[in-house]
């Protein structure tokens, strides 16, 4: 049985994304006092972009501990890592862009040097629970 983390969500990162959602919900609707279609059209284009993607990346992102695999989901981005490539899961607070909602991360290196930044609600059940995946797919 697969097991689903949600990432943490930090009230600042929260608050940035809203924002930009409502500032685009906000530029579209100002295209519509033109009555141009065009004008519409590039309006209607903002809002699903500008807002759309902001509420896709909240509601979405969520890790996956499979049998064989962390799949790692955030809006229209998808990562599998296999178990066994894992070499370390590390904590940080590195602010590189990652499918992570929060800056209380977990670093995850495997692969030929690939690496990956998540930040689980509970991180410290989901590190027991991907270690035990892990030593269940060896």
């Amino acid at each position: 049985m697969d097991s689903v983390y949600t990432s943490k969500i930090d009230t600042w990162l929260l608050v940035v994304l809203l924002v930009s959602a409502g500032v685009a919900l906000v530029a579209a609707g100002a295209t519509l006092v033109t009555k141009s279609v065009f004008a519409i059209a590039i309006g209607a284009f903002i809002a699903a972009i500008g807002a759309g993607l902001p509420v896709w990346l909240l509601t979405s992102t969520k890790y996956t501990i499979g049998s064989e695999r962390l799949l790692v989901q955030s809006g229209p981005f998808k990562w599998k890592v296999p178990l066994s490539e894992i070499s370390s899961v590390e904590p940080t607070r590195n602010p590189l862009s990652s499918p992570a909602l929060s800056l209380d991360r977990l670093h995850i290196k495997y692969g030929r040097g690939q690496e990956l930044m998540i930040s689980p609600k509970d991180q410290p059940a989901f590190i027991e629970e991907l270690e035990r995946a892990r030593e269940d797919a060896a």
